[in-house]
């Protein structure tokens, strides 16, 4: 009696599997994403977190499967994302523009596996760029940072010499001389090689020489290199502003803000994409329009900006925003 129950809901079931749709089965296997993380890694509480805190969303909410290595130096990326593709991996996700080749090569020869890469632009039918608008968000906080200063001097300190950098470097100095015309900006760069992101010793020697020459607002585009500069902020008493995550809370009270670039949102969205069924290639730019580029407030900075600030900075976006203030673009101009 129990063999013959047994056969029957053996034949049934089979004969639900045959029936139910292909795709529905297919929705049971749980999507696999590989994150390939640049220098610095996913503890760098900046470019990288953010890439690491979206694909981590994705994983809890999304049911997908995360697996994520960071890099060594530039020469290990095209065999971190050939792993993944030999892996038949449903997506693999480059975090930043040291992976332009790599991402380029890799998916050109996986050209059934689906490729992301963040700050770089490939053209690949496969692959989708995800590009942010820093000039937007630089010119912000380049603006409070006009507000704030007493002594007429900011600073700017970047990472890696490269146009990226120089690009939020160029929204910031737009946004200071739209506040005030006659702020003098000092502006440094760490290095010219990809050690420029994890070396806060020279940040903070950078920003002590700054500071010590009058600067009150220092804006830091260096990844891991930021922590350096905060400390300099510190034991300054003088104020830094963040850059990619919101990195107010690293130093309460010396953070003045920091330029959010939401890599964590674009991430996760792309991610779900890929869920849903709408992955598509070619690029998606973030802007302020879109809240893909801001400034951070939150309690850990409230007590820095007063509510006239505030407001300034929310007209500016808005202007921004409607194309009443044009903020220069460095990309542009080396063009």
């Amino acid at each position: 009696m129990f063999r013959a129950n047994l056969l029957g809901f053996l034949s049934i079931f089979s004969l639900f599997l045959f029936f139910m749709p292909f795709n529905t089965l297919l929705a049971t296997e749980r999507l696999k994403i590989g994150l390939v993380l640049d220098k610095g890694g996913k503890d760098d509480k900046s470019f990288n977190s953010a890439a690491f805190e979206g694909a981590s969303l994705a994983e809890k909410q999304l049911g997908i499967e995360l697996k994520y290595v960071e890099a060594t130096d530039v020469n290990s990326l095209e065999n971190l994302h050939r792993q993944f593709a030999k892996k038949n991996y449903d997506l693999i996700i480059g975090v930043g523009f040291a992976q332009v080749d790599a991402v380029k090569k890799i998916s050109s020869q996986f050209p059934k596996v689906k490729f992301a890469i963040v700050d770089g632009e490939v053209t690949n039918p496969n692959v989708k760029s995800l590009l942010f608008e820093e000039h937007q968000g630089s010119f912000l906080v380049g603006a409070l940072a006009a507000m704030k200063t007493k002594t007429g001097k900011v600073g700017y300190i970047g990472g890696m010499d490269i146009p990226l950098i120089r690009r939020f470097s160029k929204g910031y100095i737009a946004g200071i001389k739209y506040v005030s015309p006659k702020t003098q900006i000092l502006e440094n760069y760490i290095g010219v090689s990809g050690e420029a992101w994890n070396n806060p010793a020279k940040a903070k020697e950078l920003a002590l020489n700054q500071y010590n020459q009058g600067v009150e607002v220092i804006f830091v585009a260096a990844g891991a290199s930021n922590s350096g500069v905060f400390d300099a902020a510190e034991e300054k008493k003088k104020l830094a502003i963040g850059v990619d995550s919101n990195q107010n809370w690293i130093k309460p009270g010396f953070i003045l803000t920091s330029m959010l670039k939401r890599v964590d949102r674009a991430v996760f969205s792309t991610i779900e994409d890929l869920k849903n069924s709408k992955f598509l290639a070619g690029s998606q730019r973030y802007g302020l329009k879109d809240k893909g580029v801001d400034y951070s407030l939150d309690k850990y900075n409230e007590k820095l900006i007063s509510n006239e600030e505030r407001k300034k900075l929310e007209t500016i976006k808005e202007d921004i925003i409607k194309g009443k203030i044009q903020v220069p673009d460095y990309y542009l101009e080396k063009k």
